[in-house]
């Protein structure tokens, strides 16, 4: 409230307490001495300043004093407060009148403050909360302008973004104020460069004292949440980089392995079956050890084969992951039933990484489960590919005790997906992992 509206609204309030305490002096004084009713002002000189201020309640203070001596304090003087007992009396009622109201002020100036300081703690301890738990800066914007908007009583609040380009975008908004409103606008400056600003407009009054510093408080909040939700985009930037040219790396290795190596055992081993077809009869030793040789050749490139799938399957490159994962489910040590509900192709680093949790999945449950049956789930639903790994062995599984999850964790948060493993003891592991799309 401002100065000239406490004065407006004090004074007729202040008048009002004056008439109904005179008129209860009035009722008492032919029952009572005159000056012992004269502190019963008090009864309007506090709310007055307690609700509007000193500088009201010392009117009221004045008022009182000559209303009530020329009421209630005949003199036989031209001067009613010429008499020395009035004007003592007169005098300290006055001066305490004056004194008491000023403490009820400041009083109730020091708990309009503690509880605006209460408020505006509360309020960004709420924002910083929503910080510290990483929810979504679009959120984190609009808590703080509902809470700037109550703390100050603004008709308006926006944070508002600067592009590059120099255009400005409206992130969130709360209320609308008219074009003739007050602003205040304090910058929200993001690692050295001013990211936007957060404005506030208030149309019927002006801002109360304090309110810039207490904008730029939350502008310091908003700004160390942009900056964690860019260390964060940038982090899962970097990390899906890395994770493409480690992808990259493995198809052409598989390939180099395929159209090199391999094809050059192929031919070795046709050759040496060629050279121990022509081979004599009698010298079945020698046609022995080609044959031998011929054996442990076949056998490296089926080890060499098996290899390259693991590095990058391609038939997940050429037919997708349904029959990508059939392949899995043949190969498993345990029998693995298949429910798949999409026949879509989707990007490489969704399918690469649906694949590799699979692999992976089903090879800690062949090894360590004890399980006797598998159950892969995988469907497309609402923009996301779910997938769910789920066996009936022995349970108790820990994911960061090495078991090869740790690191497709990395690969599904990556792709801004989420992995969770449920491994209760005796009640089977559960794999679930979403992938957006």
């Amino acid at each position: 409230m401002t100065h000239t509206a406490r004065w407006l609204r004090g004074l007729p309030a202040g008048a009002v307490a004056v008439a109904a305490v005179t008129a209860v002096v009035a009722l008492l004084e032919p029952h009572l001495p005159a000056l012992g009713l004269l502190p019963l002002y008090l009864l309007a000189v506090l709310p007055v300043a307690v609700r509007w201020g000193a500088g009201p309640a010392a009117v009221v203070s004045v008022v009182s004093t000559v209303l009530f001596g020329h009421l209630f304090l005949p003199s036989s003087r031209r001067w009613w407060f010429a008499e020395v007992d009035n004007g003592v009396a007169i005098g300290v009622f006055l001066v305490t009148a004056v004194v008491v109201g000023n403490l009820a002020a400041r009083l109730r100036q020091a708990a309009e403050h503690a509880a605006r300081l209460s408020a505006e703690q509360a309020a960004l301890r709420r924002v910083a909360t929503q910080v510290a738990r990483e929810v979504p800066p679009g959120e984190v914007f609009a808590t703080v302008v509902d809470e700037i908007g109550r703390l100050l009583g603004a008709d308006s609040t926006a944070i508002v973004r600067l592009d590059p380009d120099g255009g400005r975008a409206v992130v969130a908004q709360d209320g609308d104020a008219p074009e003739s409103a007050d602003e205040l606008a304090i910058p929200v400056v993001v690692g050295g460069r001013t990211w936007g600003t957060l404005t506030a407009r208030r149309g019927s009054e002006g801002f109360p004292a304090g309110a810039e510093r207490r904008m730029a408080e939350f502008t310091e909040i908003v700004a160390i949440a942009i900056a964690n939700a860019e260390s964060r985009t940038q982090l899962a930037a970097s990390r899906a980089r890395v994770i493409a040219a480690t992808d990259a790396t493995r198809r052409r290795l598989e390939r180099d392995l395929h159209d090199g190596a391999q094809q050059r055992l192929v031919s070795l081993a046709l050759e040496l079956r060629q050279v121990e077809s022509a081979i004599p009869a009698d010298l079945a030793e020698l046609r022995t050890d080609l044959d031998r040789m011929a054996g442990d050749l076949t056998e490296a490139l089926d080890e060499l084969r098996e290899l390259s799938r693991g590095i990058h399957p391609v038939i997940l490159s050429e037919g997708g992951l349904g029959p990508a994962l059939r392949t899995i489910a043949r190969r498993a040590g345990v029998p693995v039933e298949l429910d798949v509900r999409t026949a879509s192709r989707f990007p490489e680093p969704v399918e690469v990484a649906a694949y590799y949790v699979v692999s992976e999945a089903v090879t800690n449950t062949t090894k360590h489960a004890a399980a006797t049956h598998v159950r892969v789930t995988l469907d497309a639903v609402e923009g996301a590919l779910i997938l769910r790994v789920r066996d009936d062995g022995a349970g108790g599984a820990d994911p960061a005790a090495g078991s090869g999850l740790t690191g497709l964790r990395d690969r599904v948060e990556a792709l801004g997906g989420s992995i969770h493993v449920t491994s209760p003891p005796g009640e089977g592991t559960t794999v679930d992992v979403s992938l957006p799309l």
